[in-house]
């Protein structure tokens, strides 16, 4: 049997012909605190950045007319000791969203025992690991007292990027948020008030007027957004941080630094900002060594900085496994006996 300590106590994974599954309303009714989930994704940074983690480069299949996407990411904790392969699959890419299906899971090993931990939906640590790595950019590259922030898009992503802002950045005092969607600004305002009940969030139309007052800038929407917010709208000392759509490729060739969670991963999937040569700025540094102290990320408080926000395996290695530890811990999930 493989015996994980939690906080809760020890508790028991199946044996090697087993493995535990973690449904979606497994994995919904783990409570987390945003603390615990920002402090999970920095370390997984610091040991990718010490050099005891394995992120290869992800996999990609994608058929000729663009009706689909897959992505296969395999990795390695090292301080967790766990390796885990997390497979992504998108299917009806030109129906509307409704119409579209997606499945994301997450398979962990012990690499200490050799024997299986679980296999859960991923779909809400990805909701969770990705604002909570923005939030970490913007901890460490917003210019000194910072006071506004403005995200921009209401969909998966948007809808927790200001409680997690939050958590990292408690002085923030104007919270804007430009959405196109009712529901999704409803959604939003949801949850910034189910974390933070006595913060205000202020809905803008005039994105250009938000934008020139903002010192942090979340781009999370979606392929489809009408906003592009422009280099030349930002303060001198502004944070753009990319996520999905809504900032203008001018906002990455101005910058006077440019910080990447990956460069290797910014060149594949960030395309869709490169310049009117068809090249993509380069990247001052990445994000793991800025966390480490090994490198540079604002290096002046007047400097305008634009960060690229990817997903790294190794993040959802780790909250995933503080998911599979608490789930465990509490007894939820179905063991299966997948090798018999």
């Amino acid at each position: 049997m493989t015996r994980i300590d939690t906080p809760e106590g020890t508790a028991v994974a199946p044996d090697d012909k087993t493995l535990r599954i973690l449904s979606t309303s497994d994995v919904a009714g783990i409570d987390i605190t945003l603390t615990d989930v920002v402090s999970v994704v920095e370390q997984a940074y610091r040991t990718l950045a010490d050099g005891r983690s394995d992120n290869p480069r992800k996999l990609t299949v994608k058929p000729e007319d663009g009706h689909s996407v897959a992505y296969a990411m395999l990795g390695r904790d090292g301080v967790r000791g766990v390796v885990a392969i997390k497979t992504s699959y998108k299917y009806g890419l030109h129906e509307d969203r409704d119409k579209q299906h997606y499945y994301t899971t997450l398979t962990l090993y012990d690499d200490e025992t050799g024997l299986p931990v679980a296999m859960l939906d991923c779909g809400r640590v990805g909701a969770l690991r990705t604002p909570a790595v923005s939030a970490l950019l913007a901890r460490e590259l917003a210019a000194p007292d910072s006071r506004s922030a403005l995200v921009i898009g209401t969909g998966t992503q948007g809808r927790l990027a200001l409680p997690f802002l939050l958590t990292t950045l408690p002085d923030l005092e104007r919270l804007m948020l430009f959405g196109t969607h009712p529901d999704g600004i409803r959604a939003v305002r949801e949850q910034l008030h189910a974390y933070f009940p006595d913060r205000e969030l202020e809905i803008v139309t005039d994105l250009r007027a938000a934008a020139a007052d903002a010192d942090v800038v979340l781009a999370t929407a979606g392929p489809g957004t009408p906003a592009s917010v422009e280099a030349e709208w930002l303060k001198p000392s502004a944070l753009s941080v990319l996520i999905g759509y809504g900032i203008a490729p001018s906002t990455l060739h101005t910058a006077d630094r440019v910080i990447a969670t990956s460069e290797a991963q910014m060149r594949v999937t960030g395309t869709d900002m490169a310049g009117a040569d068809g090249e993509l700025r380069a990247v001052h540094a990445e994000f793991p060594e800025v966390l480490a102290g090994r490198a540079e990320g604002r290096t002046d408080p007047g400097q305008r900085i634009f960060a690229y926000n990817s997903g790294l395996v190794v993040t959802d290695i780790a909250l995933g496994h503080r998911f599979a530890q608490l789930a465990l811990a509490q007894g939820l999930g179905t063991a299966v006996p997948l090798w018999t």
